[in-house]
């Protein structure tokens, strides 16, 4: 049988009805009101970001100085002006990066040692082929874009564009950590390429290059495991903006090469008179 309550439980229970005050000691009761005043975020688990905002502002940082760097080398190589910049930086799956890639593409894997892993480094046909096409003294005017992969002559004449991203990419690198990046590995369909877990979380950079009334996409896809040991130095430091180095004697060098090898037109007049034939 339930215990009884005596006078003085009786009198406390009706005092603190009456004036709305819970008992001491007790928990405070739910309201809706209270409810509203606290801050509730969406989480999805299965896209956890791993990568802070701060993080990711240092990525898209250094990596504008890697779109700036680059577009001035294809320019000096290709001789015409390639426009390059960051359009896009963002976390996804790894399933979801290579589900959003067109197939066939030019798809390129990187070592970066010291650092473990790959990271996949591809580049849109919509602008590939219009490169390959300058490279063999084409105009673009009625460039076709084949849905084809690259043939072995191709890929060797894209190796030379590849070869300048990936040595920009060491020189970029090279103010946060020094890594030395390196093409192991090209495909055309990214779907038969598999460097981490479909559910691992990736950061993938987008860029978009402009070539005359051409146009298409560079994308770095860079993985968590590979950039998880470099992190620290992303939250600590400031890069609010690239600080461009120095040229090396190597850039020196390749500048003044460019330099010789370009082409201008000179007019020169003389000193302007008015003789008689007699004189002549």
């Amino acid at each position: 049988m339930a215990d009884v309550l005596d006078q003085a439980e009786v009198d406390a229970l009706l005092s603190a009805v009456s004036t709305g005050a819970p008992e001491s000691g007790e928990s405070e009761v739910f309201s809706r009101a209270r409810a509203k005043q606290q801050e509730v975020r969406t989480y999805d688990f299965k896209r956890p970001e791993r990568v802070s905002k701060d993080q990711m502002r240092s990525l898209e940082a250094i990596h504008e100085g890697f779109a700036r760097n680059f577009g001035a080398s294809l320019s000096a190589f290709l001789r015409t002006i390639v426009e390059a910049r960051v359009a896009t930086i963002e976390q996804l799956t790894y399933s979801e990066f290579i589900h959003s890639l067109p197939n066939p593409t030019c798809f390129n894997l990187l070592t970066c040692s010291p650092l473990e892993g790959q990271i996949c480094l591809e580049i849109s046909p919509l602008i590939i082929y219009p490169i390959i096409d300058r490279l063999l003294g084409g105009s673009n005017a009625e460039l076709f874009i084949p849905q084809r992969a690259l043939t072995l002559i191709e890929w060797r004449l894209v190796e030379r564009i590849t070869n300048r991203a990936v040595s920009t990419l060491t020189e970029v690198w090279s103010s946060l950590v020094e890594v030395q990046f390196e093409l192991t590995e090209t495909e055309s369909n990214p779907h038969l390429v598999q460097i981490v877990a479909p559910n691992e979380v990736v950061v993938v950079i987008g860029l978009e290059l402009k070539m005359g009334t051409r146009a298409g996409t560079l994308t770095l896809c860079l993985p968590f495991n590979v950039i998880e040991p470099v992190m620290s130095k992303l939250a600590t430091q400031s890069w609010l903006a690239y600080q461009r180095k120095a040229p090396s004697k190597e850039q020196q060098q390749r500048l003044a090469a460019n330099l010789k090898r370009a082409e201008l037109d000179a007019h020169v007049f003389l000193a302007e008179t008015t003789i008689t034939m007699d004189d002549l």
